[in-house]
């Protein structure tokens, strides 16, 4: 295994009854990177990261961490190792009940042994992370606008330290502005801590922005995986039409691309 390689999924099989959504899928993430994954709907992206985290048990197929398959790690080496990643679900998952500090504060009180008021120092520590103001940290989600709900949501994703971000379409539902200063956040999270981010995202903008390399899935399986320049040259019929339609050149060339 190459150094740099953190993640790495081999001949993945998922299906839910006769339906097969991989079939043989290959997966390569490596450290520090901010890997987009994009597919048509139904193509199972959601699937593919529930896959990695260990909220769905595939058919067939390993994922490797460090090497190591998933399988074979016990269970204090599992929840160790769960607690290196943090998960934004594309829609935020938050406990409406919950402030925000208190949402934040959730997996430390299941994965950390500390009193309450370190526990709050922290959690305004990651909510400031996040770009919120330290008026959020006591307002409900509802409260909250859609751009506010994601950045709590990023809150609570970092809370455990992670070196490991999965986000799930994390500017989906964002206008244009909201979007792309969270694609900002993103981006100078994961070189100031020094993340790995794997990111579900169908923001043509966001792959240009900050992404090092783009999976595509497609048949089943990813089909390219690659940095967004090479990508357009792929011939694929798929990845013609997403990366060639209009949207797609604007995207290109809004960001300096030919």
């Amino acid at each position: 295994m190459s150094a740099d390689l953190l993640i790495e999924v081999r001949g993945l099989v998922t299906r839910f009854g006769s339906h097969v959504v991989h079939d043989g899928l290959d997966l390569e993430v490596r450290r520090g990177e901010v890997l987009g994954i994009v597919g048509g709907s139904g193509s199972g992206k959601s699937v593919l990261v529930n896959s990695i985290i260990g909220l769905l048990e595939p058919a067939a197929g390993e994922v490797f961490f460090g090497g190591r398959p998933r399988s074979k790690f016990t269970a204090h080496e599992t929840l160790a190792l769960e607690r290196r990643w943090g998960v934004l679900f594309q829609y935020g998952a938050l406990f409406s009940a919950l402030t925000v500090r208190e949402n934040v504060m959730a997996p430390m009180r299941e994965h950390l042994s500390m009193g309450r008021a370190l526990m709050e120092e922290l959690a305004d520590l990651k909510i400031s992370l996040a770009g919120l103001g330290p008026e959020a940290a006591g307002k409900l989600p509802s409260e909250l606008s859609g751009g506010m709900r994601k950045r709590a949501a990023l809150a609570r994703s970092l809370a455990l330290d992670p070196d490991i971000l999965f986000l799930d379409e994390p500017t989906a539902g964002l206008d244009p502005i909201a979007a792309g200063k969270f694609d900002t956040l993103i981006g100078q999270l994961s070189q100031t801590l020094d993340l790995t981010v794997v990111m579900i995202t169908h923001d043509l903008d966001t792959l240009h922005t900050i992404c090092d390399r783009v999976a595509v899935i497609a048949e089943k399986r990813v089909i390219a995986n690659a940095p967004l320049e090479e990508l357009v040259h792929n011939p694929h019929p798929w990845i013609q039409e997403y990366f060639g339609g209009p949207r797609g050149r604007a995207a290109l060339r809004s960001a300096g691309g030919q």
